[in-house]
């Protein structure tokens, strides 16, 4: 078998069964088990799967940028941020990070809530700009531009002089063992950061995000408070996340 075949098998067995084992492809494509790792770490240096420990998962879609990412799910992110933003009570602090989940979510704020917002999103500050009675707070660092998002020391510090009553998490991945996760290192670093700063954190998840993996973890399942998922999440996958103390709520369109 050619590699471009076995590229193609590999993928289609990774679409259908959502993970793929370098073992269970090697016996079945008829290759060592060397081969099939190339072919993996191949596939991954494209972008086309997320190598795991074992074999690899389907790459979350969410890793695209932020101007492609706005395209991606927009009816489930309309209902994910409604029920998000019911969730904010007056004169609490929350931390919201950048997204288009999030962004969703403070576009769709009650006229008259009187609450903070602390980001490090220029882009959710500035759709707050006319919210004339939520307060923003705007942690500052160097731009990451591919999400919109300042990173680094600043942007720590920042965070470490605030408690938050609940912080608003975006994420480019879900899954059970790997837990929450994105594409970049700091971004992941400031994530977690925001967490341990927040009384809960509640992930607002399309169902594009769930069973996926990207590079860098946040934090393990365990640490998310809430969970909002739609009518199009996959059941096996819902199942797959269940666990003591994490509220799993699907929201209505």
């Amino acid at each position: 078998m050619l590699t471009e075949q076995r590229h193609l098998a590999i993928l289609d067995e990774l679409r259908s069964q959502g993970r793929v084992l370098a073992r269970e492809l090697a016996e079945r494509l008829q290759v060592s088990e060397d081969t099939i790792r190339r072919d993996l770490r191949e596939l991954s240096s494209r972008g086309a799967l997320q190598r795991v420990h074992g074999g690899a998962m389907p790459v979350s879609p969410a890793l695209a940028n932020l101007a492609r990412r706005s395209v991606i799910a927009v009816d489930e992110k309309q209902a994910l941020g409604r029920h998000a933003a019911s969730l904010i009570a007056d004169g609490q602090l929350v931390f919201v990070d950048g997204g288009t989940s999030t962004l969703a979510m403070v576009r769709q704020l009650p006229a008259n809530l009187r609450a903070t917002v602390a980001t490090h999103s220029p882009v959710i500050a500035t759709a707050l700009i006319e919210h004339s009675t939520v307060d923003v707070l705007m942690l500052g660092g160097r731009l990451f531009k591919h999400s919109g998002v300042a990173v680094g020391a600043g942007v720590a510090q920042a965070i470490q002089a605030l408690r938050a009553d609940c912080y608003f998490l975006g994420v480019t991945g879900v899954e059970a063992g790997f837990g929450l996760s994105t594409g970049d290192a700091e971004e992941a670093q400031v994530k977690a950061l925001l967490m341990a700063g927040a009384a809960e954190t509640v992930l607002m998840a399309s169902s594009d995000k769930l069973g996926k993996v990207s590079p860098y973890r946040v934090a393990p399942l365990s640490a998310l408070s809430t969970l909002l998922v739609t009518p199009q999440a996959d059941a096996a996958q819902l199942d797959a996340l269940r666990q003591p103390g994490l509220e799993i709520i699907a929201v209505s369109a």
